[in-house]
């Protein structure tokens, strides 16, 4: 029995072998190589678009965020905070301890920071002092008076000073009693209030020193009749030129600064390209690589060669066995 098996088996594997040797089957095996071939050199160049594809994409994307990138790190570098404000608390001696009376001028010390700067060095600065009094009969009577602030840097050194007259507005006694009237109701309900606020500007263009920036300030207020709600500091970065640009209209900003980084990217991107492929170190390596090629087409031509030979053998040895057969 496994004889007969064997015999059969054998058999099978003769005739398949003979069928594959047949003209017709090569022809056939002959074609679907060729289907195989073409299918295979199409699935290779959809690969290679893809992966350009996927490469030109993230490159783009790193290009475009990088951009971005660059002007945001620009903006805040070369933004500085519009707008420092600090509360001045004053400080003042009494006559006597029976009387409330002041016996010397209102001052006070702000420290701005115990870094080594605050402000942006380049920049100018508008400094205020915004006095909120109420509309007192001291105050009325007290006039003009002076206020003083004192600009210092960390080891105590006087930076700038300057001193400004103030005073309340003036209000004829009918325009007051009119006023009273027509505010009564938010008067009695305590929403309003009879005071003024005065905005007095100390420095209108200062710009800090880089050896000797300023970290503290002192106020005096050059009367001791006065009386105040509160006092408070204003330190307003006064923009010009790029810097107004790039605080009032942003967007328009963001959009023209994103361009120019974007254009600076490819250019240099392209500067990359250019020495890589076309210089002296470009030429050695794409030499490199059609050396590289060449090696490859001609193990693929010797592949084909032997191919032929492989083919041409197989049918001279259908052909024996045809003539064996026909004898």
């Amino acid at each position: 029995m496994s004889t007969i098996f064997t015999l059969l088996t054998g058999w099978i594997y003769f005739s398949l072998r003979m069928i594959q040797k047949l003209p017709g089957a090569k022809l056939v095996n002959d074609r679907i190589e060729l289907i195989r071939d073409n299918t295979q050199q199409r699935l290779n160049r959809l690969k290679e678009q893809v992966l350009r594809g996927g490469i030109i994409l993230l490159t783009s994307g790193i290009v475009i965020w990088l951009a971005v990138f660059m002007y945001i790190a620009f903006y805040y570098t070369y933004i500085p905070q519009l707008t420092h404000t600090r509360p001045v608390h004053l400080q003042f001696r009494t006559c006597n301890d029976s009387d409330s009376s002041i016996c010397s001028f209102p001052t006070a010390h702000i420290q701005l920071t115990k870094r080594q700067h605050i402000l942006m060095v380049g920049q100018r600065y508008k400094i205020y002092l915004n006095f909120e009094m109420p509309e007192s009969e001291a105050n009325k009577k007290l006039g003009m008076f002076m206020v003083c602030l004192e600009l210092n840097d960390k080891t105590g050194v006087l930076v700038a000073n300057s001193c400004r007259p103030v005073m309340l507005h003036y209000r004829s006694w009918l325009l007051h009693i009119i006023k009273t009237v027509v505010y009564s109701p938010v008067l009695l309900f305590g929403t309003a209030e009879e005071k003024q606020f005065i905005n007095v500007e100390m420095f209108s263009d200062f710009e800090d020193d880089q050896n000797r920036p300023v970290t503290d300030l002192y106020v005096e207020i050059q009367t001791k009749k006065i009386e105040l709600y509160s006092v408070t500091m204003h330190i307003h970065a006064h923009f010009t030129g790029l810097r107004y640009l790039m605080f009032h209209w942003p967007v328009l900003s963001a959009v023209v600064g994103t361009v120019l980084n974007l254009m600076i990217l490819v250019f240099v991107l392209l500067l990359s390209w250019y020495h890589l492929f076309y210089t002296s170190a470009g030429t050695y390596a794409r030499n490199i690589i059609n050396r590289a090629s060449l090696e490859d087409n001609t193990d693929d031509n010797k592949v084909d060669k032997n191919k032929d030979a492989v083919s041409k053998f197989e049918v001279g040895e259908l052909k024996k066995v045809e003539n064996i057969d026909h004898k």
